[in-house]
């Protein structure tokens, strides 16, 4: 094999090179030499990578051949899997160290402990790119590489520091390797998340650190899903599923600004900082455990992470924060429905004692007897009885913090009070139910269920804003009740214009501006507000509105969205076609027609893969992954944005949906499959809408820290087969015109066990 320029040429495919009337053979390849001479090469594809550096380094009389191994010229390494492509391609090709005698340099060279060395430094970037390829990393964690890391990461600075953890975030890619972290490098990271003196190049991979961190407890190891009723599932020696929401959340404790740090960093110019962030909090919410949730979520609302999220919204020119946003908006769907199911303890609980003694020392009243001898207290505030428990069974923690928050708002709550207390027994606004009715309201406004994922597609400020809807809500309810002259008699009537006023003042919520909603609230007419409402009566059946029918429908939203969530998935394990796009900031001048620009992708039976295989035209795919030679690992989705990029040229022929060939404007049919800290991973157009919001979906749904079903599509299914499932139920009762009550009341449990259930109640 000649040097670079010459004449002559070898070849590495096997066929005699000295017959005299072979004809002159053509490089399809040059290979560079750690040296730096440029050879020339015919190789063969069908060969295996072993065969084609056994066959190179006996020409280049480089020995063993097992010390070398052959990259492209962006540094891949060139596989069994993607050698031919590249043979094919005429890619230039180095002949580099192999990825075991790299990884045993790098471990050498990370022995230094001298930050400054220089070739320290160069050993920590370049172990960046290496640590991404699982060759490497077995090589590397074999010879005891990532105590090496761990170390470093424990007392290196400035680039050396974000380069150590920017290594360890891509070996955490893999679910092997870094099981062995302990507590100590968990609470280093945090300590460097937590001060801000920490330069944004060190925070990012450190925020992606803690996040992966927090996503491996054991309920997320595969296969364990079975396992969750049953507690933690038995984990195999070294599984990197030992660590979770607690593991973290206890080091994060022993730095308590950290998670202030992080909110603020949800407005930082940097979008990459902003958007970790952002999945770092939305991967906390996910996967707190019972015993951490309560005290984390109480930190996040007293930094006023809502707000901070609200204020993102307005920011959300850039596409990769609106699904992290999405997120979040699932998960505080997820809080809420959590908080509102579980129950007022102030026995037990010292914060709700705290909140109750806050709203009764604020209203400023005096605990009376009845002629009975009965404590009043609770009555004079508006609740039916003096078991404070059980007045908030129906609304929880979420009833109790919104009253409580009613009453931190409202300057002039004792005049409120005692203006209430003043009028006749009858005329009294009942205060502490009305707040609890609201937040009833609210709840089946914002369709708090217990929830998958949310189909929310827009963007919801005012439902982030709960407590603040809730106080203009419970204002407009006492204004009806005094504008009205209403007695005790009335409270339905008065509820059911709080919630036509609720539809009228929170409609359009992703665009309207707080000023129009306060207004809504605050200067609607009695008068003009009861003639909507009775208009609106006429078009609605009352029965939709009964408590038992709102829980039916809440019962059948589960089963309606788990059914389109499984629907997603067999698509994606069906495959489709798609375009291989533009990005669409690329210069109209040198956009070409790609040599194939057709990709077939399909998701694996295991869920944790997408096979794919780009072509020059669309051909009959066989079922399995045998046509499908390249891969995508699902775990580094981190995102997936939409409307992101541009159809190529000449590739479209009008037989699809999608924009005309040649415009670079974004196709609404787009996407991009985002990764934390390598960009896209593929940008793609559907053929269909349908198409694009299968696989847009189904992708969300099987993201770790995905929450959200962004396509107006899926969230229409889930409510159409929610109503057809829930009139098809009411057939059976309104077809006999049975009464269905408002509320059940239990009857006294039987005395012993002489009794029998009647066949009339089956």
């Amino acid at each position: 094999m000649s040097a670079g320029g010459a004449s002559s040429s070898s070849r590495v495919s096997g066929l005699p090179s000295s017959t005299p009337k072979a004809p002159p053979l053509v490089p399809t390849n040059h290979v560079t030499t750690l040296e730096g001479v440029t050879v020339r090469a015919r190789i063969d594809p069908t060969l295996t990578v072993d065969d084609v550096l056994k066959q190179l380094c006996s020409s280049l009389k480089k020995e063993p051949a097992s010390d070398f191994a052959l990259r492209d010229e962006s540094d891949e390494l060139v596989t069994n899997d993607n050698l031919r492509k590249k043979i094919k391609g005429r890619v230039g090709l180095k002949l580099v160290k192999s990825p075991s005698r790299q990884a045993a340099d790098t471990v050498e060279e990370l022995q230094t402990r001298e930050e400054n060395d220089g070739k320290l430094r160069m050993a920590l970037f370049e172990l960046q790119k290496f640590i991404r390829e699982e060759q490497f990393v077995q090589e590397f964690l074999k010879y005891g590489g990532l105590h090496m890391l761990v170390n470093h990461i424990s007392i290196a600075s400035r680039n050396s520091l974000a380069y150590a953890l920017t290594s360890m975030q891509n070996l955490m890619d893999f679910d092997y390797g870094w099981g062995s972290l302990d507590d100590n490098f968990i609470l280093r990271v945090v300590q460097i998340l937590s001060s801000s003196q920490s330069p944004i190049n060190v925070c990012r991979p450190a925020t992606v650190i803690l996040k992966k961190l927090v996503e491996a407890d054991p309920l997320s190891a595969p296969g364990t899903l079975a396992s969750t009723s049953k507690g933690p599932p038995a984990l195999p020696p070294g599984s990197v599923y030992r660590y979770g929401f607690q593991v973290v959340f206890n080091q994060m404790k022993k730095e308590r600004g950290l998670l202030g740090t992080v909110v603020d960093r949800l407005g930082s110019a940097d979008t990459a900082m902003a958007q970790y962030s952002m999945m770092l909090i939305n991967s906390l919410l996910s996967h707190a455990n019972d015993d951490g949730w309560e005290e984390f979520v109480a930190e996040l609302e007293q930094l006023n992470i809502r707000q901070a999220f609200i204020r993102s919204m307005s920011l959300h020119t850039i596409e990769d924060l609106t699904s992290c946003i999405l997120d979040f908006q699932a998960n505080m769907v997820r809080v809420t429905y959590r908080k509102k199911t579980t129950l007022v303890d102030p026995e037990h609980v010292p914060a709700h004692n705290d909140a109750l003694s806050y709203i009764w020392n604020n209203s400023q009243l005096e605990v009376d007897e009845d002629d009975l001898g009965g404590i009043v207290q609770w009555r004079k505030l508006g609740f039916e009885s003096e078991d404070i428990v059980q007045e908030f069974s129906e609304v929880g923690v979420l009833g109790l913090d919104c009253l409580r928050n009613f009453v931190e708002t409202d300057l002039d709550f004792s005049k409120l009070v005692l203006e209430q207390s003043s009028r006749p027994e009858d005329r009294r606004c009942p205060l502490g139910k009305a707040s609890n009715e609201v937040v009833e309201l609210l709840s089946v406004y914002w369709n708090i269920f217990e929830p998958g994922y949310s189909t929310s597609t827009t963007f919801q400020p005012f439902f982030l804003d709960f407590y603040r809807v809730h106080f203009l809500a419970t204002r407009f309810f006492l204004r009806m009740w005094g504008e009205s002259g209403a007695a005790i008699g009335d409270f339905q009537r008065v509820l059911d214009l709080v919630q036509s006023q609720v539809k009228v003042a929170l409609r359009s919520e992703s665009v309207r501006p707080w000023r129009e909603v306060e207004q809504e609230f605050n200067q609607s007419d009695y008068r003009a507000v009861r003639d909507r409402q009775m208009k609106e009566l006429e078009l609605e059946d009352d029965l939709l509105n009964k408590v038992p029918v709102r829980n039916l429908r809440a019962k059948l939203y589960k089963e309606s969205y788990e059914f389109v969530r499984q629907q997603r998935i067999q698509c994606l394990l069906q495959g489709a076609w798609f375009v291989i796009a533009l990005p669409q900031n690329a210069p109209r001048e040198v956009v070409r027609r790609p040599k194939r620009p057709w990709r077939f992708m399909r998701l694996d039976s295991g869920l944790k893969y997408l096979h794919y295989v780009d072509s020059a035209v669309k051909f009959p795919v066989r079922s399995g992954l045998e046509d499908l030679p390249d891969r995508i690992d699902v775990s580094l989705i981190n995102d997936i944005a939409t409307g992101t990029c541009a159809p190529p040229p000449n590739v479209l022929r009008g037989d699809d949906d999608l924009p005309p060939a040649g415009v670079l404007s974004p196709s609404p049919l787009s996407f991009s499959l985002l990764n934390a800290h390598e960009g896209s991973l593929v940008d793609l157009i559907a053929p269909d809408q349908s198409r694009w919001a299968d696989w847009t979906d189904g992708l969300n749904m099987l993201r770790k820290d995905g929450g959200h079903a962004p396509s107006t599509e899926t969230s229409s299914f889930v409510q159409a087969l929610t109503e057809i499932g829930l009139k098809i139920k009411l057939l059976d009762l309104s077809g006999e015109m049975v009464e269905i009550p408002t509320n059940l009341t239990a009857g006294p449990p039987p005395t012993d066990t002489n009794f029998f259930f009647s066949e009339s109640l089956l």
